[in-house]
């Protein structure tokens, strides 16, 4: 699966003081959780984050919250975006940053994802989370942080629904590289506006539009390798027609064009594969 995750900063956080911590969950999660990534970062004055659509949905659960807007409670969940979004937040912050596959978002809050699309909601309104944020902040270090994760984790997933199989395998063939969406419903066995309306209410986004952020997270996976490859080789081994079309999208799909961003741009985090 190709690569995600893009926070770009206002300002350059790659000296900034405190903790952080990136951890795979246990292998048995894999296909639902992407990762982990815990961190202790003390107040370092006000910043403005833009956060690009995902291929995953995002669960930061709050053990300290630093101040943000109204418009992002304690402990949010992100679904998943066709824009980017922008958090203001300042003070002290620590937790971790749990990310979930489709299949594992579905499967842990057991509602369409089409209901969390475009939308940042406290997981409080989706789980009875409390115990376990009281457990995290009472465990005595990360590793057993994110062993407590997995236990519960495994436990909600084992019981959740799953998404349809052709759905599934729909996500999947997106997430591997470009298809046309008419070919991918012939596989499937569906016509276009059917495996259009099945997935936009399981996944959240048209099969289009998850195509074009997987294609995106796959160039991001790029940059974060070879930083050095001028900007026509990446266009071309992403996938898109020429440059121009690569800084179109990027600017698109991350509210910046990629020079703005940095190369590699802003946090990347790469998949459990390092594809």
């Amino acid at each position: 699966m190709g690569g995600w995750g893009l926070v770009v900063p206002r300002r350059d956080i790659a000296r900034a003081p405190g903790e952080r911590v990136l951890r795979w969950p246990h292998p048995a999660l894999a296909a639902h959780v992407a990762s982990y990534v815990a961190h202790d970062l003390p107040d370092a004055g006000a910043n403005s984050w833009q956060i690009t659509p995902l291929s995953v949905l995002t669960w930061m659960i709050d053990l300290d919250a630093p101040a943000r807007g109204a418009e992002v409670p304690d402990s949010p969940v992100l679904g998943l975006r066709d824009r980017p979004l922008r958090v203001e937040q300042t003070g002290a912050s620590r937790g971790i940053v749990v990310t979930l596959t489709p299949l594992g978002a579905y499967a842990l809050f057991g509602i369409p994802l089409r209901e969390l699309t475009n939308s940042v909601v406290a997981a409080s309104a989706l789980l009875p989370v409390g115990a376990l944020t009281e457990r995290l902040a009472e465990a005595a270090d990360w590793a057993e942080r994110f062993r407590l994760l997995d236990e519960y984790l495994a436990a909600k997933l084992a019981r959740g629904p799953v998404l349809a199989a052709p759905v599934r395998h729909a996500w999947d063939r997106l997430s591997a590289g470009p298809v046309r969406i008419d070919a991918l419903a012939d596989q499937i066995g569906w016509s276009r506006q059917h495996l259009n309306a099945r997935f936009r209410e399981q996944i959240g986004l048209n099969p289009r539009t998850a195509g074009r952020i997987a294609r995106l997270n796959r160039v991001l996976a790029l940059m974060s390798r070879a930083s050095s490859l001028p900007w026509a080789e990446v266009a071309h081994l992403g996938g898109y027609s020429d440059q121009a079309h690569l800084v179109r999208e990027f600017r698109a799909l991350t509210g910046c064009s990629p020079t703005e961003a940095g190369k590699p741009a802003g946090l990347f985090v790469p998949p459990r594969d390092g594809a």
